[in-house]
């Protein structure tokens, strides 16, 4: 099952009053293990850089000046997610923005139904617990020390990681050489079963007498027809 991970940086937290994105990354999985296929760029928001913003992930207006505007890639974008389930950590926030894009270029929207919610996903399974990305991953022991700031491939790359721990994935592994070495230990092979001789079956006379016995309270019974 190919599935797609998926991860957005924006100017700001609403695309209502003009916010845009800045960067994509998407990682793809094959029943659920990254195959190493992504997609990243960086997007001209064609907008300045808040302050705000810029703390989170470190894109500068001047950075992102020569990069290509929405609509460049676009096409190439839609054509990497295909149609397959995307897994989005606060799948509503990266999906507004996206529309967003989508709307100004007179698309349809992301169909809400292809979106798995991490977040949802951790907060039914440690509810009550913190269910940030960096919260996930101290929780299942995820190397965060490439995460100075926020960066959407990156970001990706990590929530593939968590997403595999979240559907049960470190527990589920199987070390096929492990499992083999330990059914060899706690299993007999077939040269070691003791050898029996054939045993004999034949019915003794009383077995035979009363076998008899029944067949006489049978109506036409078919062991006595020729």
């Amino acid at each position: 099952m190919r599935e797609i991970i998926l991860d957005t940086e924006t100017t700001g937290l609403n695309p209502s009053s003009g916010d845009r994105i800045v960067e994509i990354g998407c990682v793809e999985l094959l029943n659920q293990v990254p195959t190493g296929e992504f997609f990243h760029t960086y997007v001209n928001p064609e907008r300045d850089m808040p302050e705000e913003a810029f703390s989170i992930h470190g894109l500068s207006t001047e950075f992102l000046l020569d990069k290509p505007k929405f609509k460049e890639i676009m096409e190439d974008f839609l054509a990497f997610i295909g149609d397959v389930p995307l897994i989005i950590h606060n799948a509503e926030f990266d999906l507004r923005f996206i529309d967003a894009e989508l709307l100004l270029l007179e698309k349809p929207p992301i169909e809400r139904s292809r979106s798995v919610d991490t977040v949802a996903m951790a907060r039914r399974r440690y509810p009550g617990a913190q269910v940030s990305l960096d919260a996930l991953c101290r929780r299942f022991e995820i190397d965060l020390s490439r995460r100075d700031k926020h960066g959407a491939l990156l970001d990706a790359e990590l929530l593939a990681e968590v997403y595999l721990y979240l559907m049960g994935g470190r527990q589920r592994g199987l070390d096929l050489n492990s499992d083999i070495s330990k059914l060899k230990k706690n299993q007999l092979l077939q040269d070691d079963l003791p050898v029996r001789s054939v045993r004999q079956h034949v019915p003794s006379a009383e077995e035979l007498e009363e076998h008899e016995a029944l067949l006489d309270q049978i109506k036409n019974s078919i062991w006595r027809t020729k």
